[in-house]
């Protein structure tokens, strides 16, 4: 197996740079670093730049720019520095989300606490208090993947399919939340729901959040919450990063 990080071809115009085989919270913020640095780089015929769990999707315009010049480029960009240590070294912004849990906004928490081991008060107290970072955006424009709860949180995957979990879902499974950006079916258990919409196209930036921010998902009551419903914000408030 190459050495990583390896830069592999994806087609006929793109570059896969593989910072881990499997997800890896050290190698992920090394990738989310290197991303956002070969972004303001603003290299001449690099139309996309994407992130994944383990890896960054570098498409590029071939009449613009050679395959061996780009190559040459991220490797430079790879080499410039220790990408551990860079990563660990930014400061990410955070993101207070307002957040109900358990009942109707969370129907399947008292199931998670279960498979736990620890009672729905615990439970509600222990994820409130998870501070936790955005590992990837996919699956729907502006959905984050969220992670890593401690190891007791490695809840796994639904057998069967919820047949609808809300936009605002908070939904957990295998260490991670997941946000959901739209009203959509899911294998992951549904545990709480906040008012917070991830895709405002209208928006200068339709993404809300990007891959390093930092969440936490404070709980709220049912009063306090109702409240937040028509804002696009559902009361999220930003911690920008100094």
């Amino acid at each position: 197996m190459a050495e990583l990080p390896h830069i592999a071809p994806i087609g006929t115009e793109g570059y896969l740079v593989r910072f881990a085989d499997r997800l890896d919270d050290a190698a992920n913020r090394a990738l989310v670093g290197f991303a956002a640095a070969l972004e303001a780089e603003d290299v001449a015929g690099i139309v996309e730049i994407s992130t994944a769990l383990a890896s960054v999707f570098v498409r590029f315009d071939v009449t613009q720019i050679a395959r061996a010049d780009l190559v040459l480029r991220l490797q430079a960009l790879l080499d410039s520095r220790d990408w551990l240590t860079a990563a660990s070294a930014a400061p990410p912004r955070l993101w207070r989300v307002p957040t109900l849990y358990g009942g109707a906004a969370g129907p399947q928490l008292g199931e998670v606490a279960k498979l736990v081991g620890v009672t729905e008060e615990a439970a509600v107290r222990e994820l409130s208090a998870a501070r936790v970072r955005v590992l990837a955006i996919g699956f729907a424009p502006g959905q984050p993947y969220l992670g890593m709860l401690p190891e007791r949180w490695d809840v796994p995957r639904q057998t069967a399919l919820s047949p609808r979990v809300p936009q605002g879902a908070l939904v957990l499974a295998v260490r991670q939340f997941n946000l959901f950006a739209n009203e959509t079916p899911t294998g992951w258990r549904h545990i709480a729901t906040t008012h917070l919409k991830l895709f405002q196209p209208d928006a200068p930036q339709p993404f809300v959040l990007r891959p390093g921010d930092e969440l936490l998902f404070p709980a709220v009551s049912e009063h306090d919450w109702a409240m937040l419903e028509t804002d696009p914000m559902g009361g999220a408030q930003l911690e920008e990063a100094t």
